[in-house]
Formats: C-alpha cells, structure tokens, sequence
C-alpha cells in the first residue's frame, strides 16, 4: 500500500477547501497552486504551503500540466487531487503524475479515457447492453446530414465535456451548422478538444445520476442517486438526494446499471455514472464523470460517506471499506448552487467586489464556498459562489430549511441568484415535483414576475428607512472610500431633507427626536423609527410600530445595498456629491450609434467584423468569454463599423469601448 502524507491539489475556490478539509482530518498536509490573481484567495491561507504557477492565462496556470507536476515534486508531495474542472478529467495529466511517481487521486488513463470521453463512454454502455439515447459523431458537414434521420430537436455536445459546457439545444435545422461552430470552439476553448456530438433530444427529461465507487480490486458499489433537473444553460443549479421521481423497483435497476459500467470498465475511484429519465420512467444512459462532483456533498449529507476520504483511501491501493449493503439513504438532502450572476438578465455573469458577505447561521446546514467578506469574484473563472446544502426528515423539511438558510444568506455588490432559487423552491411546480431539465428554460418568465410581484408587496418604505437610520448613525459599516460632511462632522440639524433614489426619486424629511429615535417623513406622512441595534452590517430596528431586520453596505458613488424581506435593494443618496463620474457609453442592446461596451470583464475570443464594414442589427460583431461563458456583443442597430478598439485574446473591462458604430439613417 501507499502511504500518502502530502498532496498537492491542482485546484481553485471551494473544491480545493473541501478537499483540505477532509486531508486534515485524515493527518495529510496539502499543498495549493494559485494564479497571481488568486493570490488572495481563501484556499492559498487555508493551505499548509501555496506556490504561484503563473499570471492569469489558464492555459500557463490551472491547466499546465508541466508546471503543475514540477510543482508537486518541488513540494515533495506523495499525490495530487484535481478536485472538478480543469484537469479533473485529462488523461495526459494522469500519464504524467505516473511517470513523475505522484499518486493521481482519482481513476486511472485507461479508465478515464474509455469514460471521459462521451462517444467512445456511449459505444462502450451499448456493448453491455446499457440503454443509451440514438446518436452520431463525425465531421461538421456529417452532423449536419445525420441530424434530420435523429429528428430535431437534437441535443449538440462536446465530446470531452462536463459541468454543461458546450452542450445546445438545435430546434431549427438552419442552425445547426453555426450551433456546431460555436460548440466546438467552446469545446477547444474549455477541454482541448474541438470534437461534437449529437444526440437525440428527449423531451421533457430527468436528469438522474448514480455516485459510485470503485477500487483497484475489482470492487464496485453504487452511494443511490441524486436527482439535478433543474438547470439553467444545462448546468445544475438544485440537486436532491433522493430523487423524489423514481420508484424503489427502478431505482433499484439504475443503481445495478451504474455498477456494472463500473465493473466493466474496472473503475477505481469515484465517479458518476448520469441517466436521462423519461416521463415512463425509461432511463438512458447519458455520460459518465470520471472526477468527484461538484454534487458530491448531497449524497454525503443523506449516506454519512465522505466521498474525497474514500478517494483517497482507494487511491492509496486499500480495498474499498464499505459494502453494498451497508450503504443507506437516510433522510433527505437539497444542494443549491449560489451563483455571481442574474437571472433577471438571461443568467449574465456577474464578476466583482462584494460590499457585505454574510453566511447564514442556520445549525446543521453545509456551506462549501470559496470565498470570504471583501473576495472579488473574477470573471475569469466560473460564477459559482458557493454549495449551500441542508438536511431533513423529509423533502419538506429539508425544503423549508433551504428556504430559511437561503433568507440569511446575504451577499452585496454582485447580483446573485439567491431570490431565484428561493422563489424556485417555493413554486408549486418544486413542490409537487412537477420539473424537468427544461424547467428553468420555460417557466423563467413565469418565477421571475411571481419575484418581482413579491418585491413589490413588500413595503418599500422599510429598507428606504433600514438605509437612512443605518446612514444615520454616523457608524456605517463597509462604507465608500470617503465619509460624507455629515458622517465627518456630525449630525447639527434636528431636521433634514434627503433625497433618494429607488427606483424613482423620492425625498424623505428626517426629524432626529433622540440619539436612536426618529421621524421619517414621506411624501405620504409621517412614521416613527427607533434603531434597536445597530452592528456588523445588522440594523434590527422599528417602523412604525412593527420590528424588522435588515442588512446594509455601501458601495460607491454614494450607492448603498439593502437586504429585507429577502430581497435586495439599491438605493442612492442623491443629496451627496459624486466623487467620481464615469463617461457614458452605449450598451450592446442599446438604440443608438456610439459606443459599444463590454457588458462584463472578460476576453475577446473571436472578432466577425472588420471597420469600415456595413453591418445589419443583430449581427454578432464579436465574443466576449468570461466566467466559462460565450458572450454574444451584437449591433444594436443597422450601421457601419468605423472602428474596432480590441484585438483578439485581449481582457476587456465594462467600460472598455469594443467597437465604434456609426448609426445608419
């Protein structure tokens, strides 16, 4: 056997800390990589030695193998762990932790080979007889061909893919041969491979997928399922362990199924085999994750198996520890993946600097995240926050605590998913399990106006007044670079004029009765306000008589963030200088000539125009990647290019002019 004592972990963010976390308990020192900026990322501290493998480019950093194995051996580590992403699932990496003589924690090259490949893992599940879904590989033009004896709709994949990237749903024949392009090149973009598939589409799925465990002496067991059909751009953002949709009888038959790739295959380590579900309960083999998952903390929640722990033993050449019959489901178990992005705006990226961070202090709730007050979420990396996991008796319990948890999670200065995800648990469709993968894609509209419809019935007046008495106080917390005259001097007036703005402008008179006791005067009346307490970005206070709980920060330019009633608002001081003006530029879905600006940081990885040329509204001038995601920057209007302001490969911030249009009358 093996004797592991240090492992390095080729990762970043919250899977890197998990993956700690567990080495610790076991009495293993780690060792992290970082980019230069990521440098003051949580997982560098947390570590017991860090080095810096290189500047931002993932391709000279988190997916260099030479660099990455060099660093390992300086480092005198005994094995590396990939954690999800980047390396998880790259055969090379695996050839060349061998040769080094470093312990790769996870399968071997010749399993993750014939698995992590999605056409040769769907040819090898069609050997043994497991069902999979009509499909076909082969050239561009080919596919093309191919597709109408499938049927649309069809469903366009990346060979070597995962984590729903470079995967698209092709309705329309006329657009598949551009769908093949665009996934191809995110294919190369993201794994290093440019070859697609497609397959047919079944309407209306679940997506059901089996954890296993395999060993070096031919041992297989199954951890049950966990259900992940809800997804947005095909990526999970809600997991359930277990699957409220299968009967005993059929989960029974897919855990068998799983095992048997497994054992077929001579799996060693952790992996997950993923079934697509009929509305019959057919089940189709999908793919197979030859790496730990980023659900993996689900199945953990409702089995008590710490799945890296188990990696690492198997890893280490030991005979798995659990039997088949050992393994129950206890309970039920949620994951929601928190995500820096708006759901408001098609789920957009959005990368920045949070002005208030709060963790929700719920007991027994699970919280993998990468991140701390005051982290800057980059846009060269993927959106995902963080895993917020909770457990119950019973899927309502269970559902109820996410809820709750999911209220006193607080994140300002980045639009996030929260609201969405809580507004999506709370509908009926979730509750009576009434979902599909497809849920997200139709229903978007129908959550997003029943949200907006809830923001509205919550009284504004209360984070207006939360942001005033907090402002107020002279005490504010997270505040801009420079205080305001009166956070600098005190508060002389008994009675003030302030202006706001939310959403519309309105101007409040404040008549200060006491240190902590105040008259808010609105445009409707008066309301009587006293401050409780005030401490850690927590105002707990009374508005007329009824008590509330709100949290506030500040940005800049005079913005401040309110959290209440599980929403978030942005209010302004309008009776305050700003310190700082931007110009102002034409957005990508604006109606005019001018300039066209980036709608997030991120890099031009494709130019379709040249200047000087004629270009009709809607016609991608170019692409913007950031956060693992192609961003489409169209005319906003019939025009000619005069000038193109970037190059190709070049980072962009969101004030960065791309291209100047002139409007064509």
């Amino acid at each position: 056997m093996k004797q592991i004592k240090k492992i390095l972990i080729a990762n970043r963010g919250e899977i890197a800390l998990r993956i700690m976390r567990t080495a610790k308990k076991m009495g293993i020192k780690t060792v992290a990589v970082y980019s230069e900026i990521d440098h003051d990322s949580p997982h560098v501290d947390h570590a017991d030695e860090a080095f810096c493998i290189g500047c931002s480019e993932l391709s000279e950093t988190y997916l260099n193998i030479s660099k990455i194995v060099e660093t390992a051996l300086r480092a005198k580590a005994d094995a590396i762990h990939p954690g999800y992403g980047f390396l998880a699932e790259n055969p090379l990496f695996v050839q060349a932790c061998d040769d080094a003589g470093i312990i790769f924690i996870g399968p071997d090259a010749r399993a993750m080979k014939l698995m992590g490949n999605k056409i040769e893992a769907r040819n090898f599940a069609k050997k043994i007889n497991i069902p999979i879904t009509e499909g076909v590989t082969g050239s561009a033009k080919e596919l093309v061909k191919a597709a109408p004896k499938i049927g649309f709709p069809v469903l366009l994949k990346a060979a070597a893919g995962g984590g729903g990237k470079g995967m698209r749903i092709v309705d329309d024949p006329s657009e598949l041969e551009e769908a093949i392009e665009s996934t191809a090149r995110q294919a190369k973009a993201y794994f290093g491979d440019e070859t697609v598939y497609i397959e047919k589409f079944i309407e209306d799925p679940r997506h059901i997928e089996v954890q296993i465990l395999g060993d070096e002496h031919d041992n297989v067991i199954h951890l049950f399922e966990r259900e992940c059909s809800i997804q947005r751009r095909y990526q999970k953002i809600i997991e359930e362990s277990p699957s409220p949709t299968l009967s005993p009888e059929v989960r029974m038959k897919m855990g068998e199924a799983a095992v048997r790739i497994g054992k077929e295959a001579g799996y060693n380590s952790a992996g997950t085999i993923e079934f697509l579900v009929d509305k019959d309960l057919n089940f189709y083999f999908l793919e197979m994750n030859t790496r730990i998952q980023v659900e993996h903390a689900v199945t953990e929640m409702v089995t008590g198996i710490d799945i890296v722990e188990e990696q690492i033993v198997i890893a280490s050449g030991h005979p798995l520890r659990i039997r088949q019959e050992d393994v129950r489901q206890k309970g039920h178990a949620i994951e929601c993946r928190i995500y820096a992005e708006d759901p408001l705006n098609n789920f957009q990226p959005s990368p920045g600097k949070m002005s208030l961070y709060k963790e929700p202090a719920i007991p027994g709730i699970r919280l993998d995240t990468g991140v701390i007050g005051g982290t800057e979420i980059k846009s060269s990396f993927d959106p995902m926050i963080g895993k917020l996991v909770v457990w119950g008796d019973d899927r309502e319990e269970a559902t109820r605590i996410m809820v709750s948890a999911l209220q006193d999670y607080i994140i300002h200065g980045i639009k996030t998913n929260i609201s969405f995800v809580t507004s999506l648990l709370q509908s009926k469709a979730f509750v009576s399990n009434s979902i599909s993968t497809r849920f997200c894609d139709e229903h978007l509209q129908g959550l997003i106006t029943v949200m907006e419809k809830e923001k509205q019935a919550f009284p504004l007046y209360v984070p207006i007044a939360g942001y005033l008495l907090s402002s107020l106080t002279n005490s504010l917390v997270n505040s801009g670079e420079k205080q305001s005259i009166w956070q600098r001097i005190g508060y002389w007036r008994d009675l003030m004029k302030i202006r706001l703005t939310a959403g519309s402008e309105i101007t409040v008179r404040v008549n200060r009765k006491g240190k902590d006791l105040f008259d808010l005067i609105f445009p409707d009346g008066s309301y009587s306000c006293s401050i409780e307490s005030w401490k850690n970005n927590r105002l707990a206070f009374t508005f007329n008589g009824h008590d509330y709980v709100v949290y506030v920060s500040e940005g800049t330019n005079n913005h401040g963030f309110v959290s209440a009633g599980g929403f978030l608002y942005l209010i302004e001081r309008a009776d305050l200088l700003t310190e700082t003006v931007s110009a102002a530029s034409l957005d990508s879905s604006g109606e005019g000539g001018g300039h066209i600006t980036s709608p997030m940081p991120g890099k031009v990885t494709r130019i379709n125009v040249q200047e000087g040329e004629e270009v009709k509204k809607g016609k991608v001038l170019l692409i913007i990647e950031a956060m693992k995601m192609e961003n489409m920057i169209a005319a906003p209007v019939d025009g000619t290019v005069n000038k193109l302001n970037v190059k190709l490969n070049q980072m962009v911030e969101t004030s960065t002019a791309l291209v100047d249009l002139e409007k064509r009358d």
